[in-house]
């Protein structure tokens, strides 16, 4: 598993232009009900993946980056967060400025995205982003 999180790590700093990170994060699997209580709190939602600040990437064990490039891309997704949090370019988004918090999910569902149209795949994702970040485009944090 660590030779393809390489490799998804490449893909991730290929298609944002973030450099290569010194460090690889640790990567986590752990059941849906478990990601729904740390990244949702406890509220059912469809967390596939998620990037608190830190070192780790969770991802729902559910997941199968081996076999489907959906999960490849989720975790791809993730990693943009891991080199954007070493970027410092978004210092702002930890004390919760919703702009910055746009901004990041953008970038990462763009590369997402650039991802799949590397392997020929249409998957239309992030369209509802808004809704599920607790921000809006135009909304500025506290």
């Amino acid at each position: 598993m660590n030779d393809l999180l390489a490799v998804l790590m490449s893909w991730a700093v290929n298609l944002s232009g973030y450099p290569a990170p010194n460090q690889m994060p640790e990567v986590v699997m752990l059941s849906h009900a478990e990601m729904v209580h740390a990244a949702c709190n406890d509220q059912e939602c469809q967390v596939l993946g998620w990037f608190p600040p830190g070192q780790r990437i969770y991802l729902d064990d559910r997941l199968l980056p081996l076999d489907r490039t959906y999960s490849s891309a989720v975790v791809v997704h993730e990693m943009v967060h891991y080199l954007q949090q070493g970027s410092g370019r978004f210092v702002h988004a930890r004390e919760g400025d919703c702009e910055e918090i746009m901004a990041m999910e953008y970038q990462a569902y763009q590369v997402q995205r650039d991802f799949f149209t590397q392997y020929g795949v249409y998957q239309p994702i992030g369209t509802s982003l808004h809704a599920s970040s607790g921000c809006s485009p135009a909304v500025k944090g506290p």
